[in-house]
């Protein structure tokens, strides 16, 4: 195993020592055993909304979601809105504003995209440009590598390592990000799932 320099902190130094193993690791599925998984949208935490209420221009407008995923609107105050499609958010907005309001009709848009925590996929270590993304369908590696704007100079791509749940059933594989980038290999743009962790060591020499 590599040795990872001592001034690295506690984390990354063991998520680099991880890296550091990814010979002995199982390369990462081509495909999923149980079909690819849902890309319906959930609201996160700092997403930006745009709620129109139908004829009230005073109760719409754009509005944040909370770190704590609540949200708050005109006359409407610390409504849940993390784990939410939006649809499920504009139904309860209506039901709530028809305290107020005779029929509401609302619309939910999400402006701005971070989905929730256990939906993004994370890049840490030798990218351009570390991350956490939102998860859409069919998203690759090659996907991911370009919204980070791809390695650095020093990153040891081929020894990168891809963490997948959590926990006891945590499952780790060895991903050739070299090879894909690099020489073109299309049998490396393995797919991504929400909540995978993308790790890129840093080449030592």
């Amino acid at each position: 195993m590599r040795k990872v320099p001592s001034h690295l902190p506690g984390l990354l130094a063991a998520t680099l020592a991880l890296a550091a193993c990814a010979e002995s690791l199982p390369p990462a599925p081509t495909r999923f055993a149980d079909g690819q998984p849902t890309a319906e949208y959930r609201i996160g935490p700092l997403d930006t909304l745009q709620v129109h209420v139908w004829k009230a221009p005073e109760l719409s407008g754009s509005f944040p979601v909370r770190p704590d995923g609540r949200l708050s609107t005109p006359l409407l105050e610390d409504l849940v809105a993390v784990g939410k499609t939006p649809t499920e958010l504009a139904r309860e907005i209506e039901k709530s504003l028809g305290r107020y309001v005779r029929e509401p009709s609302v619309t939910v848009i999400p402006a701005g995209f971070n989905g929730p925590f256990e939906r993004q996929v994370r890049v840490v270590g030798q990218a351009a440009s570390p991350k956490a993304l939102p998860f859409r369908a069919e998203m690759t590696l090659l996907d991911v590598l370009i919204e980070v704007g791809g390695l650095t100079e020093f990153a040891a791509g081929n020894r990168a390592v891809l963490l997948r749940g959590q926990g006891q059933g945590q499952q780790r594989y060895a991903v050739r990000l070299d090879d894909l980038l690099r020489d073109g290999d299309t049998s490396a743009n393995v797919p991504v799932m929400p909540g995978d962790v993308l790790i890129i060591p840093e080449s030592y020499f």
